[in-house]
């Protein structure tokens, strides 16, 4: 596995982002009704599997010392493998490197398994914050990367 830095335009992350936005609009059966747009300034991770781009993620800069993580997804037939979780580590680690020791994410109510996923990964829940303020199907969550001396 290979997790590596692409740019919005390359086209094996649009081809996920696509199946990203069609499995949201199946899984929110037309609820939440958003289309989610490409921001400017996120940084893009695409996983590598044996030669397939499999999944992808981003962070993007929030206010100082907080990034936004973005965009996860991973193919459902790679799926229950670690790659989720190798990916939000990956994303925590170039974040932290860009002096943004501290992560806000959101997912939504329908998606059960990215809820549970977060959680296991040490986020809590927040109030939903910024875009996603006033959405009943926003669910918020924020960890702190900032290592502490001893």
């Amino acid at each position: 596995m290979l997790i590596e830095a692409r740019p919005a335009t390359d086209p094996e992350l649009g081809a996920l982002l696509v199946a990203q936005q069609r499995e949201l609009a199946d899984a929110d059966g037309g609820r939440d009704g958003e289309v989610y747009p490409l921001h400017d300034g996120v940084a893009y991770l695409v996983v590598i599997v044996g030669g397939r781009a499999v999944a992808c993620g981003a962070w993007q800069a929030l206010g100082p010392g907080a990034a936004e993580l973005k965009r996860m997804y991973v193919r459902p037939a790679y799926r229950g493998r670690g790659i989720a979780r190798q990916l939000i580590v990956a994303l925590e680690e170039e974040a932290l490197a860009a002096d943004r020791p501290v992560l806000r994410l959101e997912t939504g109510t329908y998606l059960p398994a990215a809820i549970a996923l977060y959680r296991s990964a040490g986020y809590t829940p927040i109030p939903a914050y910024g875009e996603y303020a006033g959405n009943p199907y926003s669910v918020c969550f924020e960890k702190s990367l900032a290592v502490t001396s001893r």
